[in-house]
């Protein structure tokens, strides 16, 4: 472990690299989710799949249970490079990222993450026992996504909730995404233009296809 922290360029490749694992995850898990507006069976199907991707060649979830262990290990090194780099910068002045990067720019995003940053966490873990768990859920049916989704988004505090923590989600996607250039040093001054515009299309995607699912429960859309 302690190899991978041997310098403070070192922890912004560690948060880099998990950094794009989760952003490929969070893309994915909301095109996924657009299964909503084709219906339960759409969505129930693709639940019931997620289980058995990988047969023959693999058991029955093992896939699924691969990508979860790859997923958490990359949150706990993300969380865990990130509190190390919030501790080393009390200590001394920021270490420069590999790629140019203005003042204004790291500022506002080194102060955007701090906030955005736990949202995230929070709402990560209130998803998981209201939609996977249920514990939260008390209209929670085991192989019934589409039925608790809707369950979930009827009540319009945890709608609201939803929203706000998809917007927090956003940004700090966003600041992710342009901030991972810069630490893996790809790039320079003539492809910041276009590293930004992914950046913000990317974050502006996913944050557009999350918040339209409560937004669509409480209209009557998804019913």
């Amino acid at each position: 472990m302690r190899s991978l922290y041997a310098s403070d360029l070192q922890k912004k490749y560690v948060m880099a690299v998990t950094g794009v694992v989760l952003m490929g995850f969070v893309l994915v898990h909301m095109a996924g989710n657009l299964k909503l507006y084709l219906g339960a069976s759409s969505l129930d199907h693709y639940s019931a799949w997620l289980r058995t991707a990988g047969e023959p060649v693999l058991p029955r979830e093992v896939l699924l249970w691969i990508v979860r262990v790859t997923l958490l290990g990359a949150v706990v090194l993300h969380l865990d490079a990130a509190f190390r780099l919030a501790r080393s910068s009390r200590r001394a002045r920021p270490v420069a990222y590999a790629a140019p990067r203005t003042y204004v720019a790291a500022d506002f995003a080194s102060r955007t993450m701090r906030w955005t940053g736990p949202i995230v966490l929070l709402f990560v873990v209130f998803h998981l026992l209201d939609l996977t768990w249920g514990t939260t859920n008390p209209h929670f049916a085991e192989g019934h996504p589409y039925e608790n989704v809707v369950a979930s988004f009827e009540r319009v505090p945890v709608a609201i909730a939803y929203v706000i923590a998809n917007l927090a989600l956003a940004f700090h996607l966003y600041h992710g995404a342009w901030s991972l250039f810069q630490s893996l040093g790809v790039g320079g001054r003539g492809t910041r233009a276009a590293t930004r515009r992914f950046a913000i299309g990317y974050a502006t995607l996913v944050a557009l296809g999350n918040v339209s699912f409560p937004i669509a429960v409480l209209t009557g859309v998804i019913r």
